[in-house]
């Protein structure tokens, strides 16, 4: 496939859902001059479903692979096993090799939502990483001084709250660094909460020879709940989701991150974007253009049919105070209203089904659960919360 060099679209590649660009004048050049170009992106297997917020630089390498770019996606199955505490105010536990095995199952599918998988390399960072020495991790680690690593805000705040920082944390930026080596990078994408990580890949690839990398960092983005988006907090929506579940959580988003999600999570054409952004300043319902945000992405990683019945499915059922006419028949075990709960996948435990009831976020047929030992019978409706019915058989 020929490089494009279309001005327009390398403009858009610089600046839709780009915070920061190291060093933007000399990766403009490269875009320009028709040189092929590596563009990396690693993603730890510490989840086993990938949202999203990790989407916003996987459209990014599919805008490069557009271009005609060789892209490389990189499982960090082993960087996954030391953990990367760059966005965390606490040390991450490390995960077992078992953990991140099974979480990196369905990884390939997911990615292949967005990416043309037969234009993509992919690969696994324990393919290097493994096989390092002692001596060869000593001169990675001679470097970089332990100043550098403590000057940044995370850690440094740690340090002066007394909180522990292992001395394996030092290690992970070594590693992402070296994946930049391994697979001779040209570009890093990655957010801007990695920016450490992305410029020790530079700083390697220069000791090592190599010509530096060019880096493109993305905003972080909040979840449903207005936190940053994280699998750890549960306010994530997975490119897996079901597409009910995935309108339903974009519907319960913040107004203000309507545009955001539009501009970072989507390709829908900025001139639009900048259509609804001035509507909703003109006293546009925020309400309707969260629905064509929700059917945006749901006919991205489904289709515009799947679009329509989740829209169709949500007005009917939050609009007009319906329940949906497709929903999923359980025949349970148990009559147990807590039995239930767990047998449709509402609720993880009986502790976690009581709390849903504790809460009154548990009804059947519309009516608040009250009591632990209310039973269901057939042709009941049971629903948790604004997005989980189930109709017993």
């Amino acid at each position: 496939m020929a490089i494009s060099t279309d001005r327009d679209k390398i403009t858009e590649l610089l600046t839709r859902g780009v915070e920061e660009i190291i060093d933007r004048k000399h990766l403009l050049e490269r875009l320009e001059s028709g040189k092929e170009l590596r563009v990396k992106l690693g993603i730890d297997p510490t989840s086993p479903n990938l949202h999203l917020g990790r989407s916003i630089p996987l459209l990014k390498l599919r805008d490069f692979q557009e271009l005609g770019h060789k892209v490389v996606f990189i499982v960090g199955d082993a960087t996954g096993v030391i953990g990367d505490t760059s966005d965390k105010d606490s040390e991450r536990p490390m995960l077992t090799r078992e953990d991140v095995e099974k979480n990196l199952e369905s990884y390939k599918e997911q990615v292949g939502k967005i990416l043309d998988l037969e234009k993509t390399e992919f690969r696994h960072n324990s393919e290097w990483l493994n096989k390092l020495s002692y001596e060869e991790i000593g001169e990675h680690a001679n470097v970089f001084s332990v100043s550098e690593f403590i000057s940044r805000d995370n850690i440094r705040r740690r340090l002066e709250a007394g909180t522990r920082v292992s001395l394996r944390e030092v290690l992970y930026p070594l590693m992402q660094g070296y994946d930049s080596v391994a697979i001779e990078a040209d570009v890093e994408l990655g957010g801007t909460d990695q920016r450490f990580n992305l410029l020790a890949g530079r700083t390697l690839q220069s000791h090592f020879g190599q010509e530096a990398q060019d880096i493109i960092m993305n905003p972080l983005v909040a979840g449903t709940d207005g936190r940053k988006m994280s699998s750890s907090w549960g306010n994530t929506v997975n490119l897996i989701d079901a597409p009910d579940d995935m309108f339903g959580k974009i519907m319960s988003v913040p107004d203000d991150l309507i545009i955001p999600y539009f501009t970072y999570m989507t390709r829908v054409p900025m001139s639009e974007v900048e259509e609804y952004t001035k509507a909703m300043k003109d006293g546009g319902n925020p309400r309707d253009y969260k629905m064509l945000l929700g059917k945006a992405i749901v006919s991205f990683y489904h289709s515009a049919e799947d679009a329509e019945k989740a829209e169709a499915n949500f007005i009917s059922t939050f609009s007009n105070k319906q329940v949906p006419d497709d929903m999923p028949e359980l025949a349970p075990t148990s009559a147990n209203i807590v039995d239930v709960l767990i047998e449709a996948g509402f609720a993880t435990s009986k502790g976690d089904a009581r709390r849903a009831i504790d809460g009154n976020g548990v009804r059947i047929n519309d009516d608040v659960v009250s009591s632990y030992e209310m039973e269901v019978k057939a042709g009941d409706v049971v629903n948790k919360g604004k997005r989980h019915f189930v109709r017993i058989k």
